[in-house]
């Protein structure tokens, strides 16, 4: 066992006590009642870097929720990494369904549970104590760090992008890490190479000035909930490919080795579809579903609503209908451009009977890491020692807004480490996070920065 190992694990319960404290703090960024709570939590990170020895911390205004910056540079022949992750959390509702309280952390079997758990705060804390413990056990770091924390992850990043363009010369770097990504499954830990990207609409059909009685108007006037149903299934053909002219135009095919590698994976379709609690996984025709999540697009209706939807019956013709609408994206694919397309695809299928409104909203290009970087080789190494055995390299079909950000403004290549598990339930009710996988963690981050170390400035 390495000295950071010893290290960890005598501070096992202090550490555990130290992240509910984090956990606590009900940041949730979505919500207006929770605005003092997410100015809290970025008070508490500050806090936290300032007590781990950063020379320079400072919290950042921003028009919604604070970002916390800090820094550490007293290696000047030492490469600098960017640190990123955030401290908002999603809601916690349904409340009903968490076995304790969300906010008020849980350990039972080895895991434990509260909103945030996961995602992203015990991520967040892993980076904090491999810091503690290089310090403690050596006196001074490996390597120059810098460290950027935002509190609205949680709903699009909506702010960090221009957060990033005024200021990349203080977030400068040689490479980011980012921890906000899964493991493979249990016992497998993961490097993740690729993040799908993001193209996301609010889609509003308009029919009459208000509802009208159904026996009445029915079948001579557009019903905005089934023009919106048609427009809606319209998306994809009968092969499960998505039907919008020149959508492919620019996807970037998975190699053969790509595939191949992904075939070696210990996954069994048959098995997910009895966990995920469906009949049969489906997707697109010739891939697998490792395949459709991780290296293929895909459009997904998130949410429905219009017209009357009470106990009982009511004969209406709504008014209006409403749904919001994800495309994930692959590499090439521009966002901006897709969302033309999509828009023209919508308009040119709908009815002259019916209006039709289309709201853009968060938007992110796909990020992939060629896996010979030498940042990444060294952060599986480092990997191995903190798990004791050879890291998966897996691409997640999630979207990061912030590292598509950090990719396109710095240019530098991203690190992507996590520790959380497929079966957190994050965004959920009983979010947890695996305690061994988070001490581990910390004993990975700690020999990341030694082997970040030892590779050249650029």
């Amino acid at each position: 066992m390495s000295d950071i190992a010893q290290y960890v694990h005598r501070h096992r319960s202090r550490f555990i006590d130290e992240l509910s404290q984090f956990l606590r703090i009900p940041s949730i960024s979505t919500d207006p009642e929770h605005r003092r709570d997410v100015l809290q939590c970025a008070g508490y990170v500050a806090g936290a870097l300032r007590r781990l020895g950063m020379q320079r911390v400072e919290v950042f205004s921003t028009p919604g929720h604070p970002l916390v910056y800090g820094e550490w540079l007293e290696a000047p022949e030492r490469p600098t990494a960017l640190v990123y992750g955030h401290y908002d959390v999603q809601p916690a509702d349904p409340l009903v369904l968490w076995d304790t309280p969300p906010f008020e952390p849980s350990v039972r079997d080895g895991q434990l549970y509260a909103r945030g758990a996961a995602d992203d705060k015990g991520q967040v804390f892993m980076h904090w104590k491999a810091i503690e413990a290089l310090w403690q056990l050596h006196g001074r770091l490996p390597l120059n760090l810098k460290f950027i924390f935002e509190g609205e992850e949680e709903i699009g990043s909506r702010h960090f992008d221009p957060f990033l363009a005024s200021h990349a010369n203080l977030l400068a770097a040689d490479v980011a890490i980012v921890s906000d990504t899964a493991m493979f499954a249990r016992g497998y830990p993961s490097i993740c190479y690729g993040l799908r990207g993001l193209a996301y609409f609010q889609v509003t059909v308009f029919g009459p000035s208000h509802d009208l009685h159904s026996g009445s108007f029915g079948g001579g006037i557009a019903n905005p909930a089934l023009v919106l149903a048609q427009l809606l299934a319209s998306l994809k053909d009968e092969h499960n490919r998505i039907a919008i002219a020149g959508f492919y135009d620019d996807v970037v095919l998975p190699t053969a080795e790509e595939r191949r590698q992904i075939a070696s994976l210990p996954f069994a379709e048959e098995a997910a579809a009895r966990e995920l609690g469906v009949p049969a996984l489906s997707g697109e025709e010739g891939y697998c579903f490792l395949e459709q999540v991780w290296l293929r697009p895909s459009v997904d209706v998130n949410g429905i609503w219009g017209g009357f939807t009470g106990p009982g019956s009511k004969t209406i013709i709504p008014s209006q209908a409403t749904a919001k609408v994800s495309l994930r994206l692959v590499p090439n694919q521009d966002p901006n451009r897709i969302a033309d397309r999509f828009e023209q695809h919508l308009q040119a299928a709908c009815p002259q009977g019916a209006r039709l409104q289309i709201e853009r909203m968060e938007a992110a290009r796909a990020v992939v890491v060629p896996r010979d970087n030498a940042f990444v080789r060294a952060a599986a190494r480092a990997v191995a020692q903190g798990f004791g055995k050879e890291p998966v390299f897996i691409r997640s079909g999630g979207t990061i807004g912030a590292a598509a950000s950090i990719s396109a403004r710095l240019g530098i290549p991203i690190v992507m480490f996590g520790i959380g598990l497929p079966d957190a339930q994050t965004h959920a009710p009983n979010e947890h996070l695996d305690l061994d996988n988070l001490f581990r963690g910390i004993v990975s981050v700690a020999h990341m920065w030694e082997e970040l170390a030892t590779i050249g400035k650029a």
